[in-house]
């Protein structure tokens, strides 16, 4: 494939992280949502409903993304429906809140929390609960969804601020929050999408954002 988008802090790969592309793997810190493994479908009215997420049917892409990527540190999304990364020392509970899905409607409980594992050493920052709250997932594509597992920025930078220095890694890029928010933060970033109208919403995330930064100054 190719290199889809680039600028002085972000670069963007269009392809497989696996087999291309592989300067991910220089990077210093990995920070991604992979595929989770239980061939998830989306259920959400509109745009993504009953969406499936690519290489979603086993933790596959998951597991060889992180053999690859060593004892490095590393902040990977995941549920609890499936097994933790190996050496995950650390677990972290996105709070959701009450914009969350629907999930079992045979139960009166929704699933508004995701699981967030720590991998790795170097982490610093001030000590704060590992309950992550306050960061609202967005969930109509009218108001800004645009994909069916999408991360609030602020989310994601919360996460990198206590991550070590130097250049972030996500081999699964999807929507490109975690490569805005790297670039929000000042913090050079390399990113890897199979799928090319993710890159396209990646890449007009971070076109955005250029004009955003632009405008403030």
């Amino acid at each position: 494939m190719s290199l889809y988008y680039q600028d002085e802090h972000v670069t963007l790969y269009h392809g497989d992280c696996l087999t291309e592309h592989r300067e991910w793997l220089d990077a210093d810190v990995l920070v991604t949502d992979p595929p989770y493994g239980y061939s998830h479908k989306s259920g959400w009215e509109g745009k993504f409903k009953g969406e499936i997420i690519a290489n979603d049917s086993d933790l596959k892409a998951r597991d060889a993304a992180l053999k690859d990527w060593g004892d490095a540190p590393a902040i990977v999304f995941g549920s609890w429906k499936r097994p933790k990364p190996e050496g995950t020392h650390t677990v972290l509970v996105w709070d959701k809140g009450e914009a969350a899905g629907m999930g079992n409607l045979a139960i009166p409980w929704k699933p508004n929390w995701e699981e967030i594992y720590v991998l790795g050493s170097g982490y610093s920052g001030h000590r704060s609960s590992s309950i992550l709250s306050g960061h609202t997932v967005v969930t109509w594509a009218s108001k800004g969804r645009e994909h069916p597992n999408m991360k609030p920025e602020t989310l994601m930078e919360s996460l990198l601020t206590k991550c070590p220095p130097g250049t972030v890694a996500d081999p699964f890029a999807g929507s490109g929050s975690t490569l805005v928010a790297a670039r929000n933060l000042g913090r050079k970033a390399i990113g890897v999408e199979l799928e090319e109208r993710y890159c396209e919403i990646i890449a007009r995330r971070l076109g955005q954002s250029v004009l955003d930064l632009g405008g403030i100054a």
